[in-house]
């Protein structure tokens, strides 16, 4: 036996106790704290040291509660950032995917792990009403936003040979939009002063006619428009851009038409009518571990046509090359992606979704909605408080007002204040946005585990470290 090598006995004995240990975790997650008690200094002294020639053996599992206690604690009071809850079933799946350790490249190296995540991609796409793309899993939605506008320039302005050369190709999108698809601009050689930034209106929507004026602005000038980016639930607010004019748009100026709906677009399972002209993108960003509530990592990019995904991303070696022509066993995921090497992703979600059922995801993502008005309309009502908009999805965004504030200034910074003591106390866990020059609190609910009581809990947690502090 080689040496890293354990008998399957002593495997099933490890693995009851990592389940033992998993178990009594999910026990007590209510009562957890949102933040753990530690600090830099603690984390730093009880993990990072170094290496030791010999082994531990199973002594080594003894500092996973450490692990977990240094950890932060998604309960049903996780408010901050738009982050699914890891739905235990699907996290059982990821040890039966590890074990199985599938490359799922191509068929033929992985024949059960390609198929079904060929599956589940038709799945999500049919869920959100886009039942002739297809696609692949990613490590998450900034991975698909940088894929899909790599298929856009391709599309547009072919560099891959070449290199980006000539007039300034420009990019369009919301002053709301995600932070990956600057990366994305700048990855991609585009240039990010050639990413334009178009205002948004009350609601925080893109406004279409602005997006218009801009193209015609570049076109004016010589540059060559190529893509939009909208946004189906920007992450500070959930605003939805207005997809189907947006569409019309870029059809009318041969654009590119990509949808990050990393956050919100999965809640078309819910409310098809909020996502109206979805289907008309080239390509759409979702991300099953938000709003399926799966675990890390599990993004999608879903795009119309294969074939402007195999013009951006198809270039094979020799070692790699599918000798196949049948359209199932010559399938090859890295000719429409740009990984070679990737880890069974689909297998949580499968196996999730078969075990519950598309009806259970549609009532949660619907009870996470009904949450989100529940605590802005407790917000709006309360005279301490204001609120930014009324959701669209589930990010609420809310300020405390005191009269000890001497401008909007300082109201932002006692706001940030009260961030910071809220999430070290722990009961409650909320995340900030700052908008139009202004620090909101949010609470963003995308977790299966929330109930009425969690989200009651906000405004009294929020009053109480006001109260704290003096304010």
């Amino acid at each position: 036996m080689r040496s890293i090598e354990i008998p399957p006995q002593d495997f099933r004995r490890l693995a009851e106790k990592i389940i033992e240990v998993a178990s009594q975790y999910l026990t007590t997650l209510k009562t957890r704290s949102t933040f753990p008690d530690t600090s830099g200094t603690r984390t730093e002294a009880l993990f990072h040291r170094r290496l030791g020639e010999k082994g531990l053996g199973a002594e080594a599992f003894g500092a996973i509660h450490d692990v977990i206690d240094h950890s932060r604690a998604q309960n049903g009071r996780f408010f901050g950032y738009v982050l699914g809850s890891g739905e235990p079933v699907a996290a059982l799946a990821d040890l039966l995917a590890s074990v199985l350790n599938q490359n799922v490249t191509a068929w033929r190296s992985s024949p059960a792990a390609v198929t079904i995540e060929r599956t589940v991609v038709s799945w999500l796409a049919e869920a959100v009403g886009c039942s002739e793309f297809r696609g692949s899993l990613v490590g998450g939605g900034s991975a698909a936003n940088l894929l899909a506008l790599t298929m856009a320039r391709e599309d547009k302005m072919p560099s891959n040979e070449n290199g980006v050369s000539g007039p300034k190709a420009t990019v369009y999108a919301s002053e709301e939009v995600h932070m990956s698809v600057l990366k994305s601009i700048a990855l991609l050689g585009l240039g990010r002063q050639n990413l334009r930034l178009i205002a948004t209106d009350a609601q925080f929507r893109l406004i279409p006619s602005e997006l218009e004026n801009a193209i015609q602005r570049d076109i004016a000038t010589g540059s060559i428009p190529i893509a939009v980016a909208a946004s189906a639930g920007a992450v500070n607010t959930g605003a939805i851009d207005s997809l189907a004019k947006i569409a019309s748009i870029a059809g009318k100026h041969k654009l590119w038409f990509h949808v990050d709906g990393a956050y919100g677009a999965l809640a078309a399972i819910a409310v098809p009518d909020k996502f109206r002209g979805l289907n008309l993108a080239d390509s759409i960003s979702l991300d099953p571990h938000k709003w399926l509530y799966q675990p890390l990592d599990c993004g999608c990019l879903l795009y119309r046509d294969p074939n402007k995904a195999r013009a951006a991303f198809a270039h094979t070696g020799e070692y790699a090359k599918v000798l196949s022509s049948d359209p199932t066993e010559g399938f090859a995921f890295f000719e429409e992606s740009i990984e070679l090497s990737r880890r069974f992703r689909a297998l949580r979600l499968w196996l999730s979704l078969r075990y519950h059922g598309l009806q259970a995801f549609r009532e949660s993502i619907t009870k996470d909605l009904e949450l989100a008005q529940r605590l802005a309309n407790a917000i709006e009502s309360h005279g301490k408080f204001q609120l930014l908009v009324f959701p669209e999805l589930t990010a609420v965004c809310f300020r405390y007002r005191t009269d000890k504030a001497t401008s909007e200034d300082d109201l932002s910074r006692r706001n940030a204040e009260i961030l910071q003591r809220v999430i070290r106390r722990g009961r409650v866990y909320l995340s900030n946005a700052t908008l139009r020059g202004k620090f909101y609190l949010r609470a963003c609910i995308v977790n299966h585990r929330t109930t009425d009581e969690d989200v009651d809990a906000v405004i009294p947690e929020v009053l109480a470290t006001a109260a704290e502090l003096g304010l």
